[in-house]
């Protein structure tokens, strides 16, 4: 007798986890929005969070998502974004990682993610996060891009630590293309605090898209991040997207 199979845990009632825009895009280049949703599936309940937990900076990347579906519209790019809660599996870290599914969030308790099983973890991977990635791989490969982008958002203070940028632009074994988009919108913006590598540095023990993706195929490539206090309004949002979008052209058109 067969073992009976494992129940799925995203069911009718739950959202697709991956949201594609543009994705029949020849655009040159590909968006991405990893921790752009703080959708939970049904069969997890609220994960056992305190009131406000996922609503913070904890469990989504505050007003990222805004951004990039605006940059997204002014290039005419495709974009990929997770809708699911980076509590429930972060797409953005190696998957069976610990702090892939965190048992504590920047102090805040995750009971829903306390002693999971491999069966469990095994189901928010294959469900949730390998359908992100493999879009992710196809929409780079077909056709193929030549750079490609990520934008999240960051809290103004962590640990007690205050983060003073505006926004800081990651890589790691090139910094061409973060300095060009930080010099560009520099020119623009000189009363804006701009970072190279800031609030953390890329390392294959924490991130996924960068190490796995754009390193990988050899593109030009930068993870974005914006103090979410500048984007948590529609104006701010939007005056960031203006600014991205154009450092974006400017550095599509270096690469002609």
């Amino acid at each position: 007798m067969q073992a009976a199979a494992a129940p799925l845990l995203l069911t009718d009632a739950d959202p697709a986890p991956v949201d594609l825009v543009q994705g029949d895009s020849t655009v040159p280049l590909l968006l991405v929005c990893e921790h752009a949703g703080r959708a939970v599936p049904h069969a997890l309940g609220d994960l056992g969070l305190a009131p406000g937990v996922l609503d913070s900076h904890r469990g989504w990347d505050i007003g990222a998502e805004a951004v990039a579906r605006a940059v997204a519209a002014e290039l005419g790019a495709p974009l990929i974004l997770q809708r699911y809660s980076r509590l429930v599996i972060d797409a953005n870290r190696p998957p069976y990682s610990v702090e892939a599914m965190p048992e504590v969030s920047d102090g805040a308790a995750v009971p829903g993610n306390r002693g999971l099983s491999a069966t469990a973890r095994t189901s928010r991977i294959a469900e949730i996060f390998d359908p992100m990635d493999r879009q992710i791989a196809r929409l780079l490969d077909n056709p193929p891009r030549r750079a490609a982008f990520s934008i999240h958002s960051y809290t103004p203070n962590l640990s007690g630590q205050v983060r003073p940028w505006h926004a800081g632009f990651l890589s790691r074994r090139s910094h061409a293309t973060a300095e060009t988009l930080r010099d560009h919108i520099a020119d623009r913006r000189p009363d804006l605090v701009l970072a190279i590598n800031e609030p953390y540095r890329i390392e294959d023990a924490t991130d996924w898209f960068i190490p796995v993706h754009a390193e990988a195929r050899g593109l030009p490539h930068c993870l974005i991040e914006i103090r979410n206090d500048q984007i948590d309004s529609a104006p701010g949002a939007a005056l960031w997207a203006g600014l991205l979008a154009g450092a974006i052209a400017h550095v599509m058109e270096s690469l002609t």
